[in-house]
């Protein structure tokens, strides 16, 4: 059955005000139901946190996290003569940089914390410590990647 023709990416703007364009992705995928100006405001306040508490430049403590936090690898299913296996495969970077901010954001909404933006702040300060429910999540893939390194032969 061939497939359709792959989906256009389309080129994000940096944002206004640290000029990067993975605030911006952050920003997107903070934001609900299209409301923009209040994803910018969560975002930049939780940078505003973590510049505070970490005393470097919020932008670059948001890339040493989102680092922390992309996979290397991922497992795929993989349908051979009935049987389903977890095949392990390499992820690609445009995905693993998406995953990682899948991941940062839904762990800082899962977190008790008051505002949203301390939540994303403090996931964002436990993900360079290596810790923190984004952390584990990528952990959890990568350990079922480690797991199932005997079916690496299905890959694709």
């Amino acid at each position: 059955m061939a497939r359709r023709s792959s989906a256009v990416t389309r080129t994000l703007e940096p944002d206004a005000v640290h000029r990067s364009r993975l605030v911006h992705q952050v920003v997107n995928k903070v934001m609900l139901d299209g409301k923009k100006s209040t994803a910018e405001g969560i975002v930049y306040d939780a940078l505003a946190i973590l510049a505070e508490k970490t005393g470097g430049d919020p932008v670059e403590q948001l890339e040493e996290s989102i680092k922390a936090l992309t996979p290397q690898l991922e497992v795929r299913s993989r349908r051979v003569g009935g049987a389903t296996y977890q095949v392990p495969v390499e992820v690609p970077a445009r995905r693993s940089r998406t995953l990682a901010i899948r991941w940062l954001v839904e762990a800082s909404r899962s977190r008790r914390e008051r505002s949203m933006a301390s939540r994303l702040a403090n996931e964002l300060i436990e993900a360079q410590k290596q810790q923190g429910g984004a952390y584990k999540k990528k952990d959890d893939i990568f350990r079922m990647a480690q797991a199932n390194k005997a079916f690496a032969h299905y890959r694709w």
